[in-house]
């Protein structure tokens, strides 16, 4: 049998509905074969769904890409971000081992604190500052705990795409409401397109030697303030925005949240880099993402 003809890994997809697991689907490579599970299609906090649904579909990997991401309501619903991303997680890596499939989970850089001054590294300690911080946290021990040798732990941070809920967005529909804006420019991390964090995770897909803790995120540093003046001034450009928006910085204790954010999150990735993954600058995703929405 030559290699084209081998038949595709089977790869079961959850959270298929947000804008990463949508992506997953849409750059999916030929030879995997996604099984794409919304929330409606599997609810990862259910054990009992989840085990009869890796134990029906029996797929090669799972990657969970279902979270609980309201990262303020989480305060106020603890029970409700911890049933998605500490137990969920903790069934999927369950059923993951009694079917000897691999799981590849997405995490987040609020498991850090944001005290340190150099990008935290895979193995940094974490101290979350938030409920859905601490939750994300519970999960990645739940996995590696259960899969030490196959599952991997991909932190990601500031995600957006074209479609759904992000900054990106909001940005934009706020920008053209009031031809500005106003945002927090002490915190620190890096922006990181949803096309980006699927093809490393695709890339990680198609090799079982990575595993472990591992971070992705696109190239660079930038605060949400600079994140915001890039979006206007590549806007302006495509012509998504009229020109003259302001952007005004502002800092976190002028705009209170309930739930803490790290001050800085940016996120080391050289662990990925002798497997051949090394990201793009975020202004170049940037870049991609406004232009798909233009032609939208």
């Amino acid at each position: 049998m030559t290699a084209s003809a081998l038949p595709a890994t089977k790869v079961l997809i959850t959270g298929a509905g947000g804008q990463v697991g949508r992506m997953l689907l849409e750059i999916r490579p030929d030879n995997f074969e996604a099984i794409a599970c919304t929330h409606a299609d599997l609810d990862v906090g259910a054990r009992d769904a989840v085990r009869e649904g890796v134990a029906r579909h029996r797929p090669a990997i799972i990657i969970n890409a279902a979270a609980y991401t309201a990262v303020d309501k989480a305060e106020s619903e603890p029970d409700a971000a911890r049933r998605i991303n500490a137990e969920g997680p903790a069934h999927l890596a369950a059923a993951a081992r009694e079917c000897n499939a691999r799981l590849i989970h997405i995490s987040t850089d609020f498991v850090f604190d944001g005290t340190a001054s150099v990008p935290y590294r895979p193995d940094c300690a974490t101290y979350p500052l938030s409920v859905y911080g601490r939750t994300k946290r519970d999960g990645e021990l739940a996995v590696l705990q259960a899969l030490p040798q196959r599952s991997t732990v991909v932190r990601s941070a500031w995600v957006y795409a074209a479609t759904g809920a992000n900054f990106v967005r909001t940005m934009l529909h706020i920008m053209r409401a009031n031809g500005a804006a106003r945002v927090v420019a002490d915190q620190v991390g890096t922006p990181t397109a949803a096309r980006s964090l699927a093809g490393a995770l695709w890339r990680i897909a198609a090799n079982p030697d990575i595993h472990g803790i591992h971070h992705w995120t696109d190239a660079g540093v930038a605060s949400w303030y600079d994140f915001a003046v890039a979006i206007a001034e590549e806007s302006v450009q495509l012509g998504l925005l009229p020109p003259g928006v302001a952007v005004v910085p502002i800092t976190t204790a002028d705009y209170p949240t309930p739930a803490r954010r790290p001050s800085y999150s940016v996120l080391d990735k050289r662990s990925l880099a002798p497997h051949g993954l090394s990201p793009a600058h975020w202004r170049t995703g940037l870049r991609t993402v406004l232009k798909e929405i233009s032609r939208a």
